[in-house]
């Protein structure tokens, strides 16, 4: 049987301001966004919003059509007025965190239920094989049975300036992959789905998109790569756009960090004079431009506004405009995102309102700590919460040791604290009465004695988890499970492990049940 406990976000450890606000007090940050997610009537008027015209519709189709296949998806997605469901992200090594997965599955939970409800929507996953940080996405944490973390990693030389989803991988780690997920029961099965999706040579993204694609079979879910020609040929009229409106956008986002930090909130991504909103690819290069007196300038040579605009068709948005961007090429009545996502969508929303005229609602993905039952049982055993584990693996192994203490030494630490602090306090009340620096001196003195009692207390409790193997290994593998490195579990391990262990299509299953749209909080689950 599932169990399933709402976690606030408020007690998740680096929860921004912004973000909290976002899911709890909505009022309070209405102003940085189009429309309320937390109204179901804003998905009709998102939808209403949109004036998709037929001949995009039809190129998007076309070019879909070309890397998807034919679906029942994109036949919805051809019928004017259907819209999408859009979440994406970067094209990290064996799918990239276990959040990915969420997105995706609250993008297919949301499309199928505004479906329902007589607004036609269709998923869609934009993989953003565009990015050039080829440090965030060339390494994955998985685990094995005994719950600690193992960093898996791949050399990729595609240079500093390189969009990562053209990067090819020479020697994917699968065989490494296959020893750590051994010892669970579905271990083989995913290591073989990594192996297949991963094959050497491979690019980051061919090998994203085939992994995902495997996992989420079967749930209508569609697939767009921004490096794709006939995709990049669908922007470039925006992106020409940009160009042409570049000091007014500019400014106006300058403007909304402004009135962001006076919100109380900060600015996720930090806009100064220079700052460009465009890349430029050229070759395998995605080149920096930086706005130099009315011109963009990269590290050999300078472009005028109407050069760049010539070349809209090899223009990358920045991370600021990147939705902006995917919006205009499709129908976007909603996006799904993350914390940091919806952060920065609050300074998107200017170059919506200038460029598009609109913006879709933006949702809050899923979010899941997963639990095995054995977890969940040492959880319930030693009395600890989930947030208890916030604190790092030292703090857990102090709680689990204050509990092992023997309850006839708990109590004799008790009461001697109790007799200590009465005992000096007469004195010092006694003291008052001859000399009061004698008694300031004697509470000083109180203080002492009780922080080393104290002290001692805290030795004796660590001596006593020292001679218990199994509760010290215990602290480390539910800390390795539920807070890795001080990282909450979704946005630290790949999925692989947690579908090693409980079988892929009932995890997906049990996942996709789980997507609670009108829950705004996290959710611990045991499975």
């Amino acid at each position: 049987m599932m169990e399933s406990a709402c976690l606030r976000h408020t007690e998740i450890p680096h929860t921004s301001a912004l973000f909290s606000d976002f899911q709890y007090h909505f009022d309070k940050v209405a102003r940085f966004y189009a429309h309320n997610p937390h109204d179901g009537g804003s998905y009709a008027a998102a939808a209403k919003q949109l004036a998709y015209p037929d001949d995009r519709r039809a190129a998007l189709v076309a070019a879909l059509r070309a890397t998807n296949g034919e679906t029942a998806s994109l036949d919805l997605l051809a019928r004017p007025g259907t819209v999408a469901v859009v979440t994406g992200q970067q094209v990290g090594l064996f799918s990239g965190p276990a959040y990915t997965i969420y997105k995706a599955l609250t993008a297919v939970r949301l499309a199928s239920r505004l479906t329902e409800q007589g607004i036609p929507a269709v998923p869609i996953f934009w993989l953003a094989t565009e990015d050039h940080d080829v440090a965030e996405v060339n390494h994955a944490f998985v685990f094995g049975p005994d719950q600690r973390p193992i960093q898996l990693s791949v050399a990729a030389n595609g240079g500093s300036e390189r969009p990562v989803g053209g990067i090819p991988i020479s020697d994917p780690p699968v065989d490494r992959l296959r020893e750590i997920l051994a010892g669970f029961p579905y271990g083989e099965e995913v290591a073989e789905m990594a192996r297949v999706a991963y094959p050497s040579g491979v690019t980051f993204g061919r090998a994203f998109r085939a992994l995902l694609e495997r996992l989420l079979a079967g749930r209508g879910l569609l697939f767009v790569d921004p490096l794709e020609v006939s995709v990049r040929r669908l922007a470039a009229p925006l992106l020409e756009e940009v160009i042409r409106q570049d000091e007014g956008l500019h400014e106006k986002l300058i403007e909304r960090g402004k009135q962001l930090e006076a919100a109380g909130y900060h600015a996720q991504v930090h806009v100064e004079a220079k700052t460009s909103l465009v890349f430029l690819l050229e070759g395998e290069r995605r080149a920096t431009l930086r706005r130099q007196n009315g011109e963009y300038a990269a590290k050999e040579r300078k472009y005028s506004a109407a050069e760049l605009m010539d070349r809209a068709e090899q223009l990358s948005p920045n991370a600021l405009l990147r939705p902006v961007v995917q919006d205009y090429a499709l129908p976007t009545v909603a996006y799904v995102g993350g914390p940091a996502e919806l952060a920065y969508m609050a300074q998107s929303e200017v170059l919506y309102r200038e460029l598009l005229g609109r913006m879709p609602v933006m949702v809050s993905r899923g979010g899941f700590t997963l639990l095995d039952a054995r977890t969940a049982k040492l959880v319930e055993r030693y009395g600890l919460t989930v947030p208890a584990f916030f604190h790092g693996e030292d703090g857990v192994r102090n709680t689990i040791a204050r509990k092992l203490v023997p309850p006839a030494l708990t109590d004799e630490f008790t009461e001697v604290h109790r007799t200590v602090s009465e005992a000096v306090e007469r004195l010092r009340h006694d003291l008052g009465a001859f000399d009061a620096t004698l008694a300031a001196a004697a509470g000083k003195s109180s203080a002492k004695i009780l922080y080393q009692l104290s002290k001692i207390e805290h030795k004796t409790a660590r001596e006593t988890l020292k001679r218990n193997e199994r509760a010290v290994t215990d602290a480390g593998a539910m800390s390795g499970l539920i807070f890795p490195d001080k990282h909450l579990q979704e946005r630290y391990y790949s999925i692989l492990p947690f579908l090693a262990r409980h079988g892929v299509s009932d995890l997906m299953d049990t996942l996709y049940q789980h997507v609670r749209l009108e829950c705004p909080d996290h959710q611990v689950l045991v499975v």
